[in-house]
């Protein structure tokens, strides 16, 4: 991507362009690419922040949805954002909605993609294996509908984690993590407008998962993309960027 990541003390982010801010989460192996299109639709009418969440950069102990939020909650203190969109997507979603749980008064809307929080297959028991990158490889395919979108570049990303001990440790305890956390309980609480935009073949936080959260976040609309898996933003950026569009329109100050 050729947009500048900025820092500011230990926090590294995307800062694009003006207007009500839009702040997107990343996923347990996403990264600011996985936005590319997102960013550059929205940066002309939007502040399109992208912070680096520190998947691996927290101590052991903190690698859980909760140090994470509270990583991205210093974040918002420091840049001091106020009446943002908060998008997540995957485990950026689950970081989200802790956010808003915690901390709805800097957050104006609420946008979940494939979000963690309720139930997700995650990469499977046997995740991961050092070494295979065959393995890896179907594992990121698992992610998508169209296989064809689990790249060279994409898998070489996922396969030189998986190969470092340190941070596959911290995949791990982030996976246990989410699915510890799980928020059934207290979504009735989430009182912001809420947007869903889920893929119809997404086999890691499945349709049913949608339809959960929409039954239980009291302000939701949900809307399915058909033949799209885990990442609709990725896989399907116009269909998404449309669905995303006439939310924001419709929330507009």
């Amino acid at each position: 991507m050729s947009y500048e990541v900025k820092q500011l003390d230990k926090f590294q982010y995307i800062d694009e362009g003006k207007g009500e801010p839009l702040v997107l989460f990343h996923g347990l192996f996403g990264a600011l690419s996985n936005f590319e299109d997102l960013i550059e639709h929205f940066k002309h009418t939007h502040r399109v922040i992208v912070p680096l969440l520190p998947l691996f950069g927290l101590d052991l102990l903190s690698t859980t949805v909760g140090g994470l939020q509270k990583y991205v909650n210093r974040f918002f203190e420091k840049l001091d954002i106020r009446d943002m969109h908060l998008l997540g997507n995957s485990l950026g979603g689950h970081v989200a909605l802790v956010q808003v749980l915690k901390h709805p008064e800097r957050i104006k809307t609420l946008i979940l993609t494939g979000s963690s929080g309720l139930f997700e297959n995650g990469m499977g028991d046997t995740y991961p294996k050092r070494g295979d990158r065959e393995y890896i490889r179907k594992k990121t395919e698992f992610t998508f509908y169209d296989p064809k979108m689990a790249t060279e570049e994409l898998v070489s990303e996922v396969f030189e984690i998986t190969n470092n001990r340190l941070k596959v440790i911290k995949i791990i305890a982030l996976a246990k993590s989410a699915i510890r956390n799980n928020l059934g309980q207290e979504l009735n609480g989430v009182q912001q407008p809420t947007l869903l935009i889920w893929g119809q073949n997404d086999q890691v936080t499945p349709p049913f998962v949608a339809e959960e959260f929409h039954k239980l976040i009291p302000n939701s609309e949900l809307h399915f993309i058909d033949k799209c898996g885990h990442a609709p933003m990725m896989e399907v950026p116009g269909e998404f960027n449309v669905l995303l569009e006439a939310f924001l329109q419709k929330h507009k100050s």
